[in-house]
């Protein structure tokens, strides 16, 4: 089987950031998938469950209310890695056009102060695992992140 292009990636010289991961075809639309990757793989720790669980929560609520992107949100969810999350776009796009999104969307969980939207037994299948506390300092990490985006923060290291 052919590597999927993933697996291309330099996990070893990847940083935090938002990157395009890939553009895929779909009729006429197209779907940007992007990597917005909060931790350095294989340097750093990964995000525990709880956290992650939370951010997506979070962030999913965010972007499926945002008044310009909601209709443009196909999906948000965390990595298998945790060490980040994917947010899939209708729209030919770039790191840039999404930057302002995803910057206020990780303000919003850095700042969030309430109960976390879906975490019940009714909404959510596993409710309990849930820490907003750490799920905030990784928001507020990648938020400096965000606010910073430069070139190698946004464009993919090539594996050899």
């Amino acid at each position: 089987m052919e590597k999927i292009a993933s697996f291309t990636v330099d996990h070893l010289r990847l940083l935090p950031g938002l990157y395009v991961s890939r553009k895929d075809r779909l009729g006429r639309e197209t779907v940007t998938t992007f990597d917005l990757r909060l931790t350095q793989p294989n340097r750093e720790p990964v995000m525990n469950t709880a956290e992650v669980h939370a951010i997506e929560h979070l962030g999913a609520t965010f972007l499926r209310n945002d008044p310009v992107w909601k209709d443009r949100v196909v999906y948000f969810g965390p990595m298998g890695c945790r060490t980040g999350f994917y947010l899939l776009l209708a729209g030919d796009l770039e790191a840039l056009d999404a930057a302002p999104l995803v910057t206020e969307c990780f303000r919003f969980i850095r700042d969030y102060d309430g109960p976390i939207p879906g975490a019940c037994p009714a909404d959510c299948g596993n409710y309990l695992d849930m820490n907003l506390p750490m799920a905030q300092y990784w928001a507020g990490r990648y938020v400096e992140v965000l606010e910073n985006l430069d070139e190698t923060h946004r464009v993919y290291p090539k594996g050899e």
